[in-house]
Parts: C-alpha cells; structure tokens; sequence
C-alpha cells in the first residue's frame, strides 16, 4: 500500500479546508512548492495536488504554481480540480501532470472521460467525493442525485485506471478515514482505490493496511502531515513507494 502526501492549493497558498468547506480554510505554507519538494526528499514517490481555484472554475490563478511543483520534484503528480475540457487536459498534459482526477465531469457526463479515455489512454482516475453515499460535485458544492456505488460501476466501463474515494464527512478532520466505504468501491468497481479523507495517525493509515480491500492500494494524507500528526519519513519507510511506474 502507498501513502500519497496532498497539497491543496487556494489563492496560491497551501491550505487544507475541512469537510470541504470553502469558509473552513486552513492555511499552513505560502509556497506550495517548497512544500512538494519536502514531501518528496522526506520519501513521497506520488503527490496529490488539488487546484481548489480551479474546482470553481478559476482555472489559471495557480497554473504557474503548478508548472513550479513539476520543475521541482521527479514523482508521479496526480491532479484535480475543474478539469472539464480536452484543453484542460492537453494544458495540464504539457505542464507534465501524469494522471488527472475527473470529478464533476465523470458524475454528470461519464460518456465523456470515456471519449477521453479512448483519446489519452489510460491516465484518468474517477474522483467519487460522497456524503452519505451521494455524490457531490463542483468542489463539492452540489449534490449530483447519484450514489456513489453507481458511479464506481460506471468508473470501469469508462476506462478510468483508478478511483479517488472521498467520504467528505472526514474529510479535514483526523477522525479516522472510511474504510469501509472504500472496501465497497473497491468490490463493486474491481479497481485500485485511492482513499482519501480522514487520516489522522500513522495508526489510522496502519488499519486501513489491515483492513483494505486488496483493490485499494494508497491512502492520501493530508492534514495530519501539516498538524505533524504523523512523521513521513516513518510513515516511507514503513510503506514505501513501488518501483515502477503504477498502472493507477
């Protein structure tokens, strides 16, 4: 199992906000990039970068942050956020991002991540962000009407490579990560899952190795890194990153 370390930038800023609440901001570095560089000499070999400008549709304030985190750092760069159009992709494909997080997109027009899937290979991960088992969209600011189990079903005939599961309820708030959530995506999709949300502790990341689906196969931490909750260079060496390039 792989441990991805997140940056969550807002106003070029590195924040996190907690249940994905835009009026709960937390910021803890100005500089996103320093932050990127740390995480991987401390061991990270994939980082989870989200443009939460870019999640409501400001799509060009941090893009030279971006450009910045991939100059700095030699690891796989996931990303999401307010990607919609294949100008987004080629844009972010060019800025050299290696797989792309599709959320609004996949809940409300899966034919098209399919299309894309065709067109750019297999570089797509679903974003399943769900409270109470229905998914949200928008940087989580609607509900799409549509439960979680559904889209995971979707994910696969679309031919995304992986899914990014969010429980948004924990999400910021180092209560523990749903891993039972998770185990349900991973059955019903048959994908590698990425479970976000919740990590508070080097233990909460240890139970989900225990407790996991074999389909999931990384954790995102984010908050309990910036509260020093967990020591990452620790966390690297208990779960080191693969060799290789993933499939996921």
């Amino acid at each position: 199992m792989t441990v991805i370390p997140a940056i969550d930038i807002l106003g070029g800023r590195c924040v996190r906000l907690t249940q994905g609440d835009y009026d709960q901001v937390d910021v803890y570095d100005k500089d996103p990039v320093a932050v990127a560089r740390g995480f991987v000499e401390a061991g990270a070999g994939r980082l989870h970068i989200v443009d939460l400008d870019g999640a409501r549709g400001d799509k060009q304030s941090n893009r030279k942050k971006i450009r910045k985190i991939r100059k700095a750092v030699n690891c796989t760069l996931e990303f999401g956020g307010g990607i919609r159009t294949d100008e987004d992709i080629e844009e972010l494909m060019d800025l050299g991002i290696d797989r792309f997080v599709i959320g609004t997109t996949f809940a409300r027009r899966p034919e098209v991540v399919e299309g894309w899937s065709a067109h750019y290979g297999n570089v797509f991960l679903a974003g399943i962000d769900a409270r109470d088992h229905m998914v949200y969209v928008e940087g989580w600011e609607r509900q799409t009407g549509v439960e979680d189990l559904t889209l995971a079903r979707r994910a696969r005939e679309v031919g995304a490579c992986g899914i990014i599961y969010t429980n948004i309820a924990n999400d910021g708030t180092l209560g523990g990560p749903d891993i039972e959530g998770a185990n349900r995506i991973a059955e019903v999709s048959q994908l590698p899952v990425i479970l976000s949300g919740g990590i508070g502790s080097a233990a909460d990341i240890e139970r989900v190795a225990v407790e996991r689906h074999p389909n999931v196969v990384a954790v995102i931490a984010g908050k309990a890194i910036y509260e020093d909750a967990v020591d990452l260079r620790e966390l690297f060496r208990a779960f080191p990153p693969p060799d290789g390039e993933q499939q996921w």
